[in-house]
């Protein structure tokens, strides 16, 4: 599999949601910054375990849904932030790595 850079995807992910949540993102910016390194090491995670042969694609998908609702869930502490808001954020923030991501791992999981 080939390497992923996570501080790029990081930066990208969090410029991403830095649009869509506009005047929140001051607040919201630690914890998503945090969520999103965990969801970029979580993507080559699954890439090297699909690699080994360790998971198979639907694992790979349940894989990621599982940090995806993590990381949901502590964007949903940001006081102000909304169900709607917060997934609008990681879904901007999963589309702009998504072409790197499913390269990466060699199969369309974003």
């Amino acid at each position: 599999m080939a390497g992923l850079d996570i501080e790029a995807l990081v930066g990208q992910m969090a410029a991403a949601a830095a649009g869509v949540l506009k005047q929140k993102w001051p607040d919201a910016k630690s914890f998503a910054q945090v969520e999103f390194r965990k969801i970029a090491q979580t993507i080559e995670n699954i890439g090297t375990q699909l690699t080994a042969g360790e998971i198979n694609t639907a694992q790979a998908e349940l894989l990621l849904d599982m940090q995806k609702n993590a990381s949901r869930s502590v964007l949903l502490t940001v006081e102000g932030l909304g169900i709607l808001a917060v997934e609008e954020a990681i879904n901007a923030a999963l589309d702009v790595i998504k072409g790197a991501a499913n390269k990466a791992i060699g199969f369309a999981l974003l």
